[in-house]
C-alpha cells in the first residue's frame, strides 16, 4: 500500500512539473490539493490548452471522462444552521446570502476531468465562462465524449458551447423555460404540467406550491433504544 501511494504521488509530482513548465503563470493557475491537480484556464484558450493536454508527450490525455458545469453562487456557504438548530424541533433552514453576486464573471463555469491511460494519470481542467450569454469553445472536435455532455451543461445551466453540432436540451422537456441547475432557480420550478385529457395533450400552469425555505428531516429519539439505556440523539 505504501508502494502504491508513493508512487501515485511520484504521478502527481510528475504531472504538475510538466503542467507548469507548458502553462505559466498569471494566465494559468494550478491547483494542488488532496492529491489531485486542477489546472485553471482562461475561457478563450480553452481549445488550445486542451489540445496540448491532448497531443503533446507530457500530457496524453486521450480521453475525456467528464465534463459538466458549475454555479458557484453562494460557494462555501451552508444552508443549514445545523449548530443552532433545535433540540427539541426540526433543524432551521436559513436562506441563501451568496458570497458570489448573481453577475459576478466567476460565477459559472465549466469543469473537464480527463484521463491519460499513456500515464496512468488524471487532470482536472476548469474555466469560467461569465455570466452574460455564458459562452466556452466546445471539445467535440477533441473528444467526440464530449457531445452529451456539453449538452447537459447546456440545458442544466444555459452554458453555451462554440461549435457544437446540435446544442439542445437533453434532460428537460421541450418547452422548458430556464436552466434547473442555477442557483437562483426555484426548487419548485416556474411551471406544472399535467395532462388533459379533455384537450388529450399535456398543459403548463402555474406553480400552485408556496415557496418557502424546506428543512429536513431530524430525528431526535431513536425508539429502538427507547428503555434500553441507550437512547441517542440524532442530528
Amino acid at each position: 500500500m505504501a508502494t502504491q501511494i508513493l508512487t501515485r504521488t511520484a504521478r502527481v509530482d510528475a504531472l504538475a512539473v510538466s503542467i507548469r513548465a507548458h502553462f505559466a503563470a498569471p494566465d494559468f493557475e494550478l491547483v494542488d490539493a488532496f492529491g489531485e491537480l486542477t489546472l485553471i484556464v482562461p475561457a478563450e484558450r480553452l481549445l488550445e490548452v486542451a489540445q496540448t493536454l491532448r497531443d503533446h508527450d507530457d500530457f496524453r490525455f486521450e480521453q475525456l471522462i467528464d465534463l459538466c458545469g458549475v454555479d458557484y453562487a453562494a460557494y462555501g456557504n451552508s444552508e443549514w444552521e445545523t449548530e443552532e438548530a433545535s433540540s427539541t424541533g426540526f433543524g432551521r433552514g436559513v436562506d441563501r446570502d451568496g458570497s458570489i453576486a448573481a453577475d459576478d464573471p466567476q460565477r459559472f463555469a465549466v469543469v473537464v476531468h480527463l484521463l491519460s491511460l499513456a500515464h496512468n494519470r488524471r487532470l482536472r481542467v476548469r474555466t469560467h465562462v461569465g455570466v452574460d450569454a455564458p459562452i466556452v469553445d466546445s471539445l467535440i472536435p477533441l473528444w467526440s465524449a464530449a457531445n452529451w455532455f456539453e449538452r447537459e451543461a447546456f440545458d442544466l445551466y444555459g452554458i453555451l458551447f462554440r461549435g457544437h453540432p446540435d446544442l439542445r436540451r437533453i434532460l428537460t422537456d421541450y418547452g422548458f423555460i430556464g436552466h434547473p441547475f442555477r442557483k437562483d432557480f426555484p426548487v419548485s420550478g416556474q411551471v406544472e404540467m399535467r395532462y388533459d385529457p379533455e384537450l388529450k395533450r399535456v398543459v403548463y400552469e402555474p406553480v400552485s406550491i408556496e415557496p418557502r425555505v424546506l428543512v429536513p428531516r431530524v430525528i431526535r429519539e431513536d425508539s429502538r433504544y427507547v428503555g434500553s439505556g441507550e437512547e441517542t440523539r440524532h442530528a
